[in-house]
């Protein structure tokens, strides 16, 4: 295999090669009025094709298993070849749950875990660890605009951070989801990503260097905070109970951060994680 000087491991779990897809589908036959998905009790919806129609029944033929009818208000209608692995599902033809599912389930499975749905960034949890959150990966989303990357949590906080940059006002991020989704996971590394991105280590402080960097500070200090509330549940064994609102502030020229402690409500229920700058 030829040496690629623009090789790097984690772009294996990020991006995806559009030419090798599309020329990876060119013998795969595709007719618009026929594909289609229809329910299915396992896996929620299946790919299909039409095969005949009789008032309000349509029979379809399953991929990989055999015919069924079903009633036409169930059937979705499938996107073209060129959609496939979509990374912003807003740009999809048909913009279905079945054809949201459908994507969603495509990228996971080629550990794709971050696909964009416009604004939102829509994360699942591949319950094992990808290299896609080191230093080098932090370098290639600084500066970027989300269309110039891949899907990314990272792409998410640096456009906040761009924003509080251009815009010199506040800015916030959402973090929300059901048990075991992946949100206290995923707001460790916006942490860890501003903390990366804006700190700066002062040449010559001893006192400051023996702290550690500013970004190590703040990270540790986040399984403090679990403690006042996190608790294992049938689905995740660190499940934060709580609402926590984290506000960190920057003076400018928005290098050296102030973190403010996270303020934790007294509600329990699934966490929302909101972030100011």
């Amino acid at each position: 295999m030829a040496y690629d000087p623009n090789y790097a491991p984690w772009k294996e779990y990020l991006a995806i090669d559009r030419k090798a897809l599309i020329k990876e589908q060119g013998t795969t036959p595709f007719d618009g009025k026929k594909a289609c998905f229809v329910p299915d009790e396992k896996d929620g919806f299946v790919v299909a094709d039409i095969v005949s129609s009789k008032g309000d029944e349509i029979t379809v033929q399953i991929q990989g298993a055999g015919q069924k009818t079903v009633n036409k208000d169930v059937v979705h209608q499938r996107n073209p070849p060129k959609f496939e692995k979509c990374e912003d599902m807003s740009n999809l033809t048909y913009l279905s749950e079945a054809a949201i599912l459908h994507n969603l389930r495509s990228r996971y499975i080629c550990n794709r875990i971050y696909t964009y749905s416009g604004l939102f960034c829509v994360a699942i949890n591949p319950y094992r660890r990808f290299p896609i959150y080191t230093q080098d990966v932090i370098d290639s989303y600084k500066g970027k605009r989300r269309n110039e990357t891949p899907p990314h949590i990272f792409a998410v906080a640096d456009n906040a951070y761009s924003d509080m940059l251009i815009d010199r006002e506040n800015q916030s991020i959402l973090i929300t989801g059901e048990s075991g989704a992946g949100k206290t996971e995923n707001t460790k590394k916006v942490i860890s990503y501003f903390a990366n991105v804006a700190a700066a280590t002062k040449k010559g402080d001893e006192e400051e260097k023996s702290k550690g960097s500013l970004e190590d500070q703040i990270v540790q200090a986040n399984p403090v905070l679990e403690a006042y509330g996190n608790a294992k549940t049938t689905r995740n064994n660190n499940s934060s109970r709580f609402t926590v609102v984290v506000a960190i502030t920057y003076d400018l020229p928005y290098t050296l951060p102030d973190v403010i402690p996270c303020q934790l409500h007294g509600k329990v229920h699934q966490n929302s994680l909101w972030y100011y700058w």
